[in-house]
């Protein structure tokens, strides 16, 4: 019960493992198998709690750990769907919605292809492999029945911090874009006045951004990877 307190709360947040497309049934007993392959290789002791208060605490205390895991992770992950949410901005694309994965709420089209792709990039590439073996790897980090709340805090903070500034220089690409272009359409309108500015930039800043987006787009994905990684290898921004 304790192994699967800090493994089932991370899974529910964990990107491609908690997606809401996934059914919670089918979450559930994916949470329930993968706790009883890894409980053997755990250092989670047998024990007997003296009462229903210390078990509640240490219940408690695995699962917040593994929710912190899962909600860093998607924090993380949030930052494919921020600088899609910018390239939307800059290509013209805003009011393109289309479903996210993670959330109820719609995104602009390239967001959720980013997302999607992602998605589907954790489990080509075996990362979903390095989530599992981070989980074994938390006991490492947060040994059971350890709660260090100044810490996880600080360090949540400081995650947000960074999957803004990933977001960011994923997105800066099409900063570019949308700067010289505009400035571009300016100096054209200013130099032939009959010039329907509006009119074209629209079709332009579009085409440009499909362009920019077939170029930026791996390195953007793999930017997001490489990071993902490293953090689950550490748990530190």
């Amino acid at each position: 019960m304790l192994v699967f307190a800090r493994i089932g709360s991370a899974l529910m947040f964990l990107p491609g493992f908690g997606e809401t497309q996934i059914t919670i049934r089918a979450r559930l007993m994916f949470g329930i198998i993968l706790t009883l392959v890894l409980y053997p290789a755990s250092p989670v002791p047998a024990m007997l709690p003296g009462d229903a208060v210390q078990m509640a605490q240490l219940i408690g205390t695995e699962a917040l750990i593994g929710l912190w895991i899962g909600s860093v992770a998607r924090t993380i992950l949030s930052a494919l769907d921020f600088a899609g949410y910018q390239a939307g901005y800059a290509t013209g694309l805003a009011n393109a919605f289309s479903p996210s994965l993670g959330s109820f709420e719609g995104a602009t089209a390239v967001a959720s292809f980013l997302l999607m792709s992602a998605t589907a990039l954790i489990f080509v590439t075996n990362l979903h492999h390095v989530m599992l073996r981070s989980l074994m790897f938390s006991y490492e980090v947060f040994p059971f029945g350890t709660l260090m709340p100044g810490d996880l805090a600080d360090q949540f903070a400081k995650a947000l911090a960074g999957s803004l500034y990933i977001g960011v220089t994923l997105a800066a690409p099409f900063f570019v874009m949308g700067l010289l272009i505009n400035l571009g359409l300016g100096l054209a309108n200013r130099m032939m006045a009959s010039l329907p500015v509006f009119f074209v930039a629209g079709s332009v800043l579009t085409g440009a951004g499909f362009l920019v987006l077939a170029f930026a787009a791996p390195a953007m994905l793999h930017g997001f990877l490489d990071r993902l990684a490293d953090w689950l290898g550490t748990f530190r921004f």
